[in-house]
């Protein structure tokens, strides 16, 4: 637990099953995370044996995407009061939970952010093109909606209250790989608390089917650009809170 309340990590995996296992063990040395949830989005087969020498817990959701398997992960941890959402492919530093958590006294969205030189270790996947392609849409975000400072779209590292799942859940609907900023993006424009900062960013175990390609990373910074411009001109698909 962190600070009386009880604290959770939702873990989506569909191709992590070299990495997976060492992610959960580093989670669990933290002593203040009460449940681990490994959700198999249809993932390699080796995931459910390396999962299984662990103390988490793996949950099966059938429908394909990031999305999906994050919602499935809320859904299993729905009596936590803090939520960490983690990719466990060895680029982020369990360890930085701690940094998270620090601020949820604070804000109820804490998201990482991978742009800062400073946490980008050698060899980690975020090139110049990459770096600056997060921070521009960033910085579209924080200019549009005149936000917090933003640094970084595409950090799935991030810990959030349950009053916030509770309030992002009902406008959040997507399930591919641009759902991680559709959730920043829903709740900057519910105008809830929220703060941004560093994470440590190592590289990957194994390619990523999307930051591995270039014009994958492309297509997806233009669909993240269209999904911000929609919000933003009032295409929302629920209340805007008026805080």
């Amino acid at each position: 637990m962190w600070n009386g309340q009880r604290v959770a990590v939702v873990l989506p995996t569909y191709n992590e099953h070299l990495s997976i296992a060492e992610c959960i063990r580093a989670f669990s040395d933290l002593d203040v995370v009460d449940d681990i949830v490994v959700v198999n989005n249809n993932a390699h087969p080796d995931t459910s044996p390396a999962v299984a020498e662990t103390n988490a817990r793996e949950v099966h959701e059938s429908t394909q995407g990031y999305g999906a398997a994050i919602r499935r992960g809320l859904a299993e941890t729905s009596d936590a009061d803090l939520v960490c959402i983690c990719e466990p492919d060895g680029t982020f530093e369990p360890a930085d939970l701690l940094k998270l958590l620090a601020y949820s006294a604070d804000v109820d969205v804490v998201l990482g952010s991978r742009t800062v030189q400073t946490f980008i270790l050698s060899g980690a996947n975020m090139g110049w093109f990459l770096r600056w392609g997060n921070w521009a849409v960033a910085k579209l975000t924080e200019v549009l909606f005149n936000t917090v400072y933003l640094s970084d779209v595409g950090c799935t590292f991030r810990v959030l209250s349950r009053s916030a799942v509770d309030a992002i859940s009902p406008r959040w609907h997507g399930k591919g790989s641009p759902a991680g900023f559709e959730m920043m993006l829903v709740a900057v424009d519910l105008r809830l608390d929220l703060v941004q900062i560093p994470v440590t960013y190592r590289p990957r175990v194994g390619e990523s089917s999307v930051t591995g390609d270039r014009l994958k990373a492309i297509r997806l910074g233009l669909e993240m650009i269209g999904m911000l411009l929609k919000v933003r001109l009032g295409g929302r698909s629920g209340p805007r809170s008026q805080g």
